[in-house]
């Protein structure tokens, strides 16, 4: 079988319904026509304008083969789109009609002939390819397959309209990126469409363009915009999350308008704006629409609005009732639950005074926050911040546990119950709902030192290194060790069983209570696991940890804080045992043990329980059929760290060995990458001491006083050289300049740390500088699959702290 080479990314059978009757070819515009120099220095311009038949038109050699050594392989020609293409024609041809039964049957082939539409095009390829460091051929078509269905959900949710043209003297042209966005906010020369991007999708005044033939043009409009134009152009629009099941009608096509010349001619023009290179109309003159539009490209979106009084059909509640009795709930943007009015701010009304507390509810003054990032870098203003649910979480758990009435710790484990355990977990939920758009919540990349910690999430093991890294890194982001009830099956839920959460509840409250005044003052970001919110983030990074574990063999001294959590909490367990169990087993031990001496070993055995603040002091805790749950939390996970990185802007500090590990096998370079950056500084920081303060008040106080500012300044400026040393190449003079910096800098503030007599463990640091980052393409492919629009291609550099050995 002939290698098929010469790749159709607009098919043939497409483009055949935009021909004129009765002719077989187009008038194709090159946009961009080739130069060349002829023989006598001459340069000219290839032609413009030319007849061609469609087999001439929108291919591109090798767009879709593979390559392996001097093999070349066209199965994605042949078989991946030629199966899509088979089922998208009968799905096109579907919505020409009026038969409603037919677009039932092809409704979900339809959407997603046209969300690989969109990516398959020589822009659409290109797009993709600036969402990642680096692909190669090979990997944009795995990557081109893997994030199909990227548009589906929000486009399915939003207004479907089909606008005819029928009666019009002007018919619709087509492109080499036949489907096209508008944002009558966005005109074709801003920043946001700069070659090869379009304005997002779930942007609120965004629309999907496409022309099904001819005749017929498809328009998609987000519901929020259609209702209301005047909503903000560039904010997106509520509850924008890809990839999520939803309920649809898909007998919902608004089909009443029929547009005029002028009409057709408009969205023509958003059409030709939005091209690559070539477009191709019946007739010549509709290939210049330019010429006779009499809007500018903001008024263009009269043209696009659905009617208002068809709006009625995508508006509303859905609740369905199964066979099982299950009623299913969803409101108009696909959401499962309710809105909760409690987790809502109303943003002010104008610019807030430089030193007002920041509308984001991160504490610090606007000034020093939003102020300097643009609206679209902001966290949201309208929702309660990620620190103001922690500061309601910590209020009310000191509320339900009778902290905030003088009770101390020793009373709080005396005099728990399940009730209260149930309370805290539940009112974590209410917190978080199961729909929270995580992202919208957390900073976005803005130049700003921060770090995402990955290690132990243990109170007492913690406090070791992680408490004091804001003040080395900037704020530091950590994953909250509750258990979120929503993510657990029934049987294993804290609200349904809270007597087998009662360890793990001490455990987690006490983790909170130590890090909230380093929380409510900034300095760390407690957030709750992004898996929790997404269904299919969590389902892929089961995935990938799944196909990252295979063949690894699990040694417990290769993390000796797994041995330690055995070892310890054997102990406690053995303290938390019944009496007459533990008298037994002294029996057993110790055999000519007296009766005094029990006595007196029992009293001993109560001190230690009240001493140890992760020790339940009622009696029974293990009675029952359930037992205790354990966690032993290293989180995030290899995969959530990197994804949170990028998402934030942040590098990576982890104190644990297993995931340094993991990083380090991802910041191994390409082949032909230049050499390591910072190398000399990277030295320096190996060679030096660092103390970690380990009480909250006290790294509170060191941070007022800025007494270690040194570290986030020097972490912000490599964090800008790393950003441009792949496209600017490196610089060995100020490479110089920030080792020696570092060297003359690190000596007097750990001088100045040391004679403050603040307690802390002393720790080296081992940092990676990676040539083309620290980087995976699934963890860019999740950030897509997220909706994120603004994220870091890679993750720039990582630290890795350890204790530095008593002998030294």
């Amino acid at each position: 079988m002939p290698l098929t080479r010469d790749n159709h990314y607009v098919p043939r059978w497409y483009q055949k319904g935009f021909l004129e009757p009765g002719r077989s070819t187009f008038a194709y515009l090159d946009l961009k026509p080739p130069s060349r120099t002829l023989d006598d220095g001459r340069v000219i311009t290839e032609r413009r304008l030319f007849d061609a038949p469609t087999k001439r038109c929108f291919f591109q050699a090798d767009l879709y083969s593979t390559f392996f050594g001097t093999s070349v392989n066209d199965e994605i020609e042949r078989r991946l789109f030629g199966a899509i293409d088979t089922t998208g024609a009968d799905a096109v041809r579907a919505f020409l009609g009026d038969d409603v039964a037919q677009w039932h049957e092809h409704f979900q082939t339809f959407f997603e002939y046209i969300d690989i539409q969109k990516i398959r095009t020589p822009k659409g390829l290109d797009w993709l390819k600036a969402q990642y460091p680096s692909l190669d051929q090979n990997e944009l078509m795995m990557e081109m397959q893997r994030i199909r269905m990227l548009h589906f959900t929000i486009w399915t949710e939003g207004v479907r309209e089909i606008v005819s043209a029928e009666d019009a003297d002007v018919k619709f042209i087509v492109s080499d990126h036949p489907v096209t966005i508008y944002n009558h906010a966005v005109p074709p020369e801003a920043a946001l469409c700069r070659y090869p991007h379009d304005p997002g999708i779930a942007l609120k005044a965004s629309q999907t363009i496409f022309p099904l033939n001819r005749d017929y043009c498809l328009i998609l409009t987000n519901l929020e915009y259609a209702k209301n134009p005047s909503s903000p152009p560039l904010e997106k629009r509520t509850f924008a999350r890809n990839f999520r099941q939803s309920m649809v009608r898909t007998d919902k096509f608004i089909r009443t308008r029929r547009l005029n010349g002028m009409e057709v001619a408009r969205i023509n023009h958003v059409i030709k704006a939005r091209a690559r290179r070539y477009v191709a109309a019946g007739r010549q003159e509709w290939l210049h629409p330019e010429r006779t539009i009499n809007i500018a490209w903001d008024r263009i979106c009269e043209t696009l609005l659905p009617p208002k009084d068809e709006l009625w059909n995508y508006s509303g509640e859905t609740f369905v009732r199964f066979e099982d009795g299950r009623v299913h709930y969803q409101d108009a943007f696909g959401r499962t639950e309710k809105e909760r009015d409690a987790l809502k701010k109303i943003p002010p009304k104008g610019e807030l005074r430089p030193s007002a507390p920041c509308g984001c509810g991160s504490g610090h003054p606007y000034r020093a926050c939003c102020k300097p990032r643009h609206i679209s870098r902001r966290p949201s203003w309208t929702d309660l911040s990620i620190r103001e649910r922690n500061i309601v979480l910590h209020r009310g758990i000191r509320s339900i546990v009778g902290l905030d009435r003088g009770k101390d710790w020793v009373a709080v484990r005396r005099e728990l119950t399940d009730e209260q355990i149930k309370e805290v977990y539940f009112l974590y939920e209410a917190l978080w709902p199961l729909e929270t758009d995580l992202l919208r919540l957390l900073p976005k990349p803005d130049g700003r030192p921060r770090a995402v910690y990955t290690g132990t999430l243990h109170p007492q093991w913690i406090v070791g290194f992680a408490i004091g890294a804001s003040l080395y890194f900037g704020e530091l982001i950590v994953e909250n060790p509750l258990t979120h009830p929503g993510t657990v099956a029934k049987n294993y839920s804290p609200i349904e069983h809270p007597k087998s959460f009662h360890l793990e509840f001490l455990k987690s409250v006490a983790f909170i209570l130590n890090f909230m005044p380093l929380v409510d003052a900034g300095l760390i970001n407690l957030i709750p696991n992004p898996c929790n919110f997404d269904f299919h983030l969590r389902r892929q990074v089961m995935h990938m940890a799944d196909e990252r574990s295979i063949g690894m063999r699990i040694n417990i001294d290769s993390e000796p804080r797994v041995k330690e959590f055995v070892e310890l909490n054997f102990k406690r367990d053995f303290l938390m045992w019944p009496r007459d169990a533990q008298i037994e087993r002294l029996r057993e031990l110790y055999p000519d043990i007296d009766a005094q001496r029990i006595e007196d070993t029992m009293r001993e055995i109560e001190r230690l329980k009240e001493e140890d603040p992760l020790t339940a002091l009622q009696d029974g805790i293990f009675d029952g059929e359930g037992g205790q749950m354990r966690f032993m939390q290293a989180c995030p996970n290899f995969e959530i760290a990197m994804y949170l990185a990028q998402a934030t802007g942040a590098t990576i500090v982890t104190d644990s060995v297993v995931r340094w590990r993991e990083i380090l096998r991802a910041a191994q370079p390409r082949i032909g990458a230049p050499p390591a950056p910072l190398r000399a500084l990277a030295t320096n920081i190996a060679n030096a001491t660092f103390l970690f303060p380990d009480d909250p008040m006290e790294i509170i106080k060191l941070a007022h006083r800025k007494s270690l500012d040194v570290y986030p300044g020097l972490i912000k400026d490599m964090l800008r050289y790393l950003g441009d040393v792949a496209e600017r190449g490196s610089k060995p003079n100020w490479e110089e300049h920030l080792a020696s910096r570092f060297a003359k800098e690190h000596e007097s503030a750990q001088s100045a740390l040391r004679k403050t007599g603040y307690g802390a463990n002393a720790g080296r640091l081992s940092c990676v500088f990676a040539p083309t980052g620290i980087q995976d393409n699934t963890i860019n492919r999740l950030l897509l699959m997220s909706s994120s629009e603004h994220h870091l291609p890679m993750v720039p550099m990582a630290f890795y702290i350890e204790r530095v050995p008593d002998k030294e």
